[in-house]
C-alpha cells in the first residue's frame, strides 16, 4: 500500500508539472514590463515600447497560450512626452479601462507617470496627461484595489544617491488623481535594485512582488523577490528564501510582471525574460508561470521547465496586394517620420528624417528569434536607397539596398553610414530581389538577384558581425528601409521573414 501511495504521489506530481507546462505561454519578441488583464474569456496584455512608435503594443488571447496583436495604446505619442515609453499598467474600474504608463516629459526629460482611459481594452484610449511627477524620476506604476480603496505604487529615487523606494499613495475614485501624501512600502537598503512591483492579497497578508538586479542587456541579473505585510502600507518583511523567480530552462533575468486569474480561479504571472540563445537580439520576451503557495504561505512559481517557448517559429509572408491590417509596423519615432501606404498591390515608403540620422527610414517588425531570413522585392528604380534593414538605432543599423544602378551593402555605426560592398545591376526595368540573413552568433549575410540565383554581397562572402546593433533596453528590428529625398520613394511588392 505504501508503494502504491508513493507511486500515485509521483504520478500526481508529474501531472502537476505537465499542467504547469501546458499552462505556460510566451508572447515572443521584444515585450518588456508586461501587464495583463482578463475580461470574461478574453485576456489582454500590454508591454513597453521604449523608443519605438507607435507606443505600447497590445495583445489578446483566449487561453493564455496563443496571443495575437490587436494594436497599440497610442497611434501618436501624447504631446507632453518625448520618449522612454515604459512599464504600462492595465487596470479596470467603473466600466473603464485605465493604462498607467511611464514616459519622459518633453520639457525637461524627467520620467513621469501618465494615465489614459477607454471604454475598450485595446483601442480608443484618451490621454489625461501626467498623474505622478516625483523628484528626478517616477516610473513603474501599479494599481491595487483594496476593498474599494484604490492605491497606486511606483518606483522613486532610482537616479538619486540614496536607496530606491517603492512608494504608494491613495488614488481618487476616478483613478485620475492622488489623494493625501505618498508613503513608503519598501526601501532598497542593500542597494541591489528594486522596481517592477505588483501586489497580491491572500488571506491575511499583502504580498509585494518586486524585481531586483540589473534589468537589461547581456549582463543582466534580474530576478523576482517577494515581501509581505499585514497591512498594505507595510512594514513589509522579505521572504528568507528569495528570489522566488530566477533563471531557468532557456530563460534568464526574469522580472517585472503582473498577475491574472483564469476563469477557474488559478493565478498566473506574466513577466519578461531573455532567451539565453537569442539574448538581446529578441529582447525581453513575455512569459507566463503558474502561481501556487507553500505551507508557510509564501508564493511558488511553476517549474522553470514551464518557461520554455511554446510559440512555433514559422514563415510570415506579407503580400502587399492582400493587406488585412495585420502588419503592426514600428519605427524609431524620435529619429524619423515614415510615410507609407498600400496601393496597387505595393507598399510605398518614404518620409522625413534628420540629417543626423544616417540610417534614414526603417519600417520594422518585432523579431521572434535571432536566426531568420528577411526578403523583399524592390520594384521601382531611382537614386534613393531602397531595401532591407536590421535597425537598432539611428546610428546602429545594417542593410542591403538598391540605389540607382547598384546594389549596396551598408551599415550605420557610431553615427556614420558606410557602404561595405556594392555590385552593378544591368536591368533597371525589372524588380530586384533582396535577402538579409541573421544568424545566432549575431552575424549577417546579404544577397540579391534578378534571375534564379542569389548573388552574395557580403564583403568577402564572410559573415558580418552585427553585435553592435542592440540597444541597452530593446532589441533590433528587421524591416524595410528608405534613404533619400522625401519626393522620392521606395516601392515594395512583399516582405517576408522566415525563422530558422
Amino acid at each position: 500500500m505504501k508503494s502504491i501511495v508513493i507511486t500515485l504521489s509521483l504520478v500526481l506530481s508529474c501531472i502537476t508539472l505537465l499542467l504547469a507546462q501546458e499552462r505556460s505561454a510566451n508572447i515572443p519578441g521584444d515585450f518588456a514590463d508586461p501587464s495583463i488583464l482578463r475580461q470574461g474569456d478574453q485576456y489582454y496584455a500590454i508591454g513597453t515600447s521604449s523608443e519605438w512608435g507607435p507606443q505600447f503594443p497590445i495583445f489578446r488571447s483566449t487561453n493564455l497560450r496563443q496571443w495575437k496583436q490587436t494594436g497599440f495604446l497610442f497611434d501618436q505619442a501624447p504631446t507632453w512626452t518625448v520618449g522612454s515609453f515604459w512599464a504600462p499598467e492595465y487596470f479596470y474600474h467603473h466600466n473603464t479601462y485605465f493604462v498607467y504608463y511611464t514616459a519622459r516629459r518633453k520639457s525637461d526629460g524627467i520620467s513621469c507617470i501618465g494615465v489614459a482611459t477607454s471604454a475598450y481594452p485595446d483601442h480608443g484610449f484618451k490621454d489625461h496627461g501626467i498623474l505622478i511627477e516625483y523628484g528626478r524620476e517616477a516610473i513603474d506604476a501599479f494599481v491595487f484595489d483594496d476593498n474599494g480603496q484604490l492605491y497606486i505604487t511606483w518606483k522613486a529615487y532610482g537616479l538619486d544617491k540614496r536607496p530606491i523606494e517603492i512608494l504608494g499613495s491613495k488614488l481618487a475614485p476616478d483613478g485620475l488623481s492622488l489623494v493625501g501624501q505618498p508613503f513608503t512600502l519598501l526601501k532598497d537598503n542593500e542597494r541591489k535594485g528594486m522596481e517592477g512591483q505588483s501586489i497580491l492579497k491572500k488571506d491575511n497578508f499583502y504580498y509585494l512582488f518586486y524585481s531586483a538586479g540589473a534589468c537589461c542587456g547581456a549582463d543582466c541579473s534580474y530576478h523576482v523577490n517577494v515581501a509581505r505585510s499585514s497591512t498594505i502600507t507595510g512594514p513589509y518583511t522579505d521572504y528568507q528564501n528569495n528570489p522566488v523567480l530566477t533563471d531557468g530552462g532557456n530563460w534568464k533575468c526574469p522580472g517585472h510582471g503582473t498577475f491574472v486569474q483564469d476563469a477557474q480561479g488559478a493565478t498566473f504571472y506574466l513577466y519578461h525574460a531573455y532567451n539565453k540563445h537569442s539574448n538581446v537580439f529578441t529582447g525581453r520576451e513575455g512569459l507566463i508561470s503558474a502561481l501556487s503557495w507553500n505551507v508557510g504561505q509564501w508564493p511558488v512559481f511553476s517549474s522553470s521547465t514551464a518557461l520554455e517557448n511554446q510559440s512555433p517559429l514559422t514563415t510570415y509572408h506579407y503580400d502587399f496586394a492582400h493587406v488585412n491590417n495585420d502588419i503592426f509596423w514600428q519605427w524609431d519615432f524620435r529619429n524619423m517620420q515614415p510615410l507609407y501606404r498600400y496601393a496597387n498591390g505595393k507598399l510605398h515608403l518614404s518620409g522625413k528624417y534628420s540629417i543626423q540620422n544616417p540610417s534614414g527610414i526603417a519600417l520594422t517588425l518585432r523579431p521572434y528569434s535571432a536566426a531568420y531570413d528577411i526578403s523583399t522585392a524592390v520594384v521601382n528604380h531611382n537614386t534613393a536607397s531602397k531595401g532591407l534593414v536590421v535597425y537598432g538605432d539611428a546610428g546602429a543599423a545594417a542593410g542591403i539596398a538598391v540605389s540607382g544602378n547598384k546594389v549596396i551593402f551598408w551599415i550605420s555605426k557610431e553615427g556614420k553610414r558606410v557602404v561595405l560592398n556594392e555590385q552593378s545591376i544591368t536591368d533597371t526595368n525589372s524588380p530586384v530581389y533582396l535577402k538579409l540573413s541573421v544568424f545566432p552568433d549575431f552575424t549577417c549575410r546579404v544577397y540579391w538577384k534578378q534571375g534564379q540565383i542569389w548573388n552574395e554581397l557580403t564583403s568577402g562572402k564572410q559573415p558580418y558581425a552585427i553585435g553592435f546593433l542592440p540597444q541597452w533596453d530593446r532589441a533590433p528590428r528587421p524591416g524595410l528601409s528608405f534613404i533619400g529625398e522625401e519626393k522620392e520613394e521606395a516601392v515594395f511588392s512583399f516582405f517576408e521573414i522566415r525563422y530558422r
